[in-house]
């Protein structure tokens, strides 16, 4: 079972990695220069395979997809401290080759690292809102209507996309290996460690604010 999950949190963020990367370069390529047409394309693939890797695998792993919601899942209980290590691990090394696949199919090198920065407060402010809504969107969905995780989780990224100044990583994985692409999603390895730690500080946040909120909301209806 473990060795399904692994599998599925691999295989899930090579995909969700490669549709990021690769739906920057397209979208940059076809925009002829518009950064908000370019950012539109990278926008819809990217909410669009979230539906799809969600739906597919949630029943396996839990599509996390994301080391943010995996130290979540372990604070709340749901995996052990093994299980969440390995889980981490999968989708790094998932997510770069995701990342060097979507280089191979668009001809260009392989191996890079970004020259795009992406730093500052309004930046990791809008990377703790960001990861903050993702997690209590997930629990909250989790809790009030399950059915409904994968569509919530596209829509919400969908929405981060454009109403955070960072684009909405929100994601420590997709942090990493976007260093290692100077596309349009790119951002320099010298910025990583901001975002990651904006990106933790909001999903302690949310973990804590999903708590608050949607345990008092089942209380007050029983």
């Amino acid at each position: 079972m473990i060795r399904r999950a692994l599998l599925s949190e691999a295989l899930g963020t090579l995909i969700l990695f490669a549709t990021v990367i690769g739906s920057g370069i397209m979208a940059e390529r076809l925009a002829g220069g518009n950064v908000a047409v370019a950012l539109l394309g990278n926008t819809l693939a990217t909410g669009a395979i979230l539906f799809v890797l969600v739906s597919m695998l949630g029943p396996v792993s839990g599509a996390h997809l994301n080391p943010a919601v995996t130290l979540v899942m372990r604070l709340r209980g749901h995996v052990s401290t093994r299980v969440a290590i390995s889980y981490v691990l999968a989708q790094l090394i998932g997510g770069i080759f995701g990342v060097w696949l979507a280089h191979l199919m668009f001809d260009v090198p392989v191996l890079q690292l970004s020259h795009k920065i992406r730093t500052g407060p309004g930046q990791w402010s809008g990377e703790a809102v960001a990861t903050f809504g993702l997690i209590v969107t997930i629990l909250g969905t989790a809790r009030m209507r399950p059915e409904s995780i994968p569509t919530s989780v596209a829509l919400y990224i969908t929405a981060a996309y454009w109403f955070t100044s960072s684009t909405s990583f929100a994601n420590p994985a997709i942090t990493i290996a976007r260093s290692l692409s100077d596309s349009f999603a790119g951002i320099a390895p010298g910025c990583v460690p901001g975002f990651i730690a904006a990106q933790i500080v909001g999903a302690l946040a949310g973990h804590f604010a999903a708590d608050l909120l949607f345990t008092e909301n089942l209380k007050a209806t029983t």
